[in-house]
């Protein structure tokens, strides 16, 4: 089966320029894992609020995670032209640092396509619910460097950020 391509090579545009969700039906099923992570920005009180009693709105991190994997399972419904996958497996990381909380997510299917917008989505959403929570004491928290670490799976199988 062949796809009409768009315009530079694009997968997701016909040769109209039209949108378009991608036939994936050809392809063959296969364990695919990605990993992504970013960061928030926090202020010296956020981190110490962390590490210490808390927020005043509660378990900042555990609702942070808690959104990350609902987020992960809802990315079909909030981007565009994502497939709805069989998610096996999120797992989403929290690490306070100095100066930030690190966020790192892992997601899993057995599926036709990968899962990196899912891992994506996982920290994007896990870190606006970390702002969400912290922002009585840090209003000026800032959501950084979302990517994809590294992806596994698929016809192209490992790729690692270099």
């Amino acid at each position: 089966m062949t796809q009409d391509v768009g315009p530079g090579g694009l997968t997701h545009v016909d040769a109209t320029g039209a949108a378009r969700m991608v036939d994936v039906s050809a392809k063959t099923e296969s364990a695919r894992r990605a990993v992504a992570s970013g960061k928030v920005y926090v202020s010296a009180a956020v981190v110490e609020a962390l590490r210490g009693d808390g927020v005043p709105k509660g378990d900042a991190l555990a609702v942070a995670r808690i959104a990350g994997i609902m987020g992960a399972k809802r990315t079909p419904d909030l981007v565009p032209l994502c497939h709805p996958i069989a998610i096996t497996g999120v797992k989403v990381n929290l690490e306070v640092v100095d100066d930030a909380v690190l966020i790192e997510a892992v997601v899993k299917t057995t599926d036709r396509t990968g899962v990196e917008m899912e891992a994506l989505t996982a920290v994007s959403v896990a870190g606006l619910a970390l702002i969400d929570m912290v922002k009585a004491i840090d209003p000026a928290a800032v959501l950084s460097d979302v990517r994809v670490e590294t992806k596994d799976g698929g016809k192209t199988g490992h790729w690692e950020r270099p």
